[in-house]
């Protein structure tokens, strides 16, 4: 995540996508989001069990979603590079944003229907149980109810002057026919929610398409996904825990997830970039985007779990450090992204050796402060 959002050397692939498709730079964010959600379960187990009362947990959970989308909003208005804002202009999405607001729905979604982790299951049945499942059907019952209304927004929410349904980058796009219609119902909702100069100005799509209307990717709509990302983390936590110590049963769940939401990417992209019924698209974090990536995570899982849990080859160094601190990290990288020795003037700004040096020196630097403080027992939690 530092690396991609310090520039990563400019090579292409270390960007966002102008619109549909995939680039190493878009796996970063919906992972966490999905890691997230597997921590949220895996710690309010822990929580309940120690006899912590649901009304004091659900006063926690409101109050540090309060904190991360209050940091999200100071993150990204810096006035040390636009100048002093006025209320007027000040951004109001953001990726702590959207973090803190899927962190509180799912969090009081478990919360309200949290049930004691069942012991654990006999070898029969292990590889056959679908516990995990079937102990969470209201939750999935909401995060699918969820999933039709992004579905009804996004394809029959009629939008001004655009075709009902669109889900392009407009402007120079589909051959310029809808230049203002960037992002179809999501962008609309923002705009009318929110008004066109609190969003993102400059939207990866104005790169390529020469977009000119704001459009931002950590939007209302998108959220909606984004909470599916997190319920899809909360199933893997659930897998780990229902059936712990069951290293046989776990994986073939990983693989079971991985294969499921796999074939449901190909059969809504065609498996094409472009030609699907729902493109792979973070700009808007379409449903397709959600699945492909969930299907990458519980393949990750797949390798990583036997690895690090059951044989012990990896402890996870030297990510491990940044993951203990991960608010701190984010955002003292974005704060002091243009400071020394995070920044300095470059002989050749055009040439990709220099920003690799630059970019990969200044995430090394970060991975050392937060093993300093590891060392130190130093932890910003919120």
């Amino acid at each position: 995540m530092v690396f991609v959002n310090y520039g990563g050397g400019r090579y292409w692939y270390f960007r966002h996508a102008s619109w549909n498709g995939l680039t190493v730079a878009d796996l970063v964010f919906p992972w966490f989001v999905f890691i997230m959600g597997s921590s949220i379960f895996l710690s309010m187990t822990s929580v309940l069990q120690r006899g912590c009362p649901k009304f004091r947990l659900l006063g926690k959970i409101a109050w540090r979603s309060f904190l991360l989308i209050c940091i999200g909003i100071v993150i990204v208005n810096p006035n040390y590079c636009l100048g002093p804002l006025s209320w007027e202009k000040v951004r109001i999405p953001g990726v702590l944003q959207r973090l803190g607001g899927t962190y509180f729905v799912v969090a009081v979604l478990e919360l309200l229907f949290a049930k004691p982790v069942p012991e654990i299951c006999t070898s029969e049945r292990s590889c056959f149980s679908l516990l995990d499942i079937t102990s969470s059907w209201p939750q999935w019952l909401f995060v699918l109810m969820l999933e039709g209304v992004w579905l009804a927004l996004t394809f029959f929410l009629p939008v001004p002057g655009c075709p009902t349904g669109y889900l392009g980058p407009g402007g120079l796009g589909d051959w310029g026919k809808y230049p203002n219609c960037t992002g179809g119902a999501a962008g609309y909702i923002d705009r009318l929610l929110l008004g066109g100069h609190h969003l993102y100005q400059h939207p990866s799509s104005a790169v390529l398409y020469h977009t000119e209307v704001a459009y931002d990717p950590e939007g209302i709509l998108g959220t909606i996904n984004s909470i599916v990302m997190a319920f899809l983390g909360v199933q893997a936590g659930k897998i780990l825990l229902y059936y712990k110590d069951q290293t046989k049963g776990i994986l073939i769940r990983f693989a079971a997830w991985g294969c499921f939401l796999g074939f449901i990417s190909v059969a809504l992209t065609k498996a094409s970039e472009n030609e699907g019924f729902i493109p792979v698209n973070k700009n808007l974090w379409s449903i397709s985007y959600i699945t492909t990536l969930s299907s990458f995570a519980f393949f990750i899982l797949l390798v990583l779990y036997p690895v690090v849990d059951v044989k012990g080859l990896w402890t996870g160094t030297p990510f491990f450090y940044p993951g203990m601190n991960s608010i701190l990290v984010y955002v003292g990288h974005e704060v002091f992204a243009n400071y020394f020795p995070f920044r300095w003037r470059l002989g050749d700004s055009e040439a990709h050796k220099e920003h690799l040096v630059q970019n990969t020196v200044a995430t090394a630097l970060w991975v050392l402060i937060a093993y300093v403080l590891y060392k130190k027992k130093v932890f910003w939690k919120i």
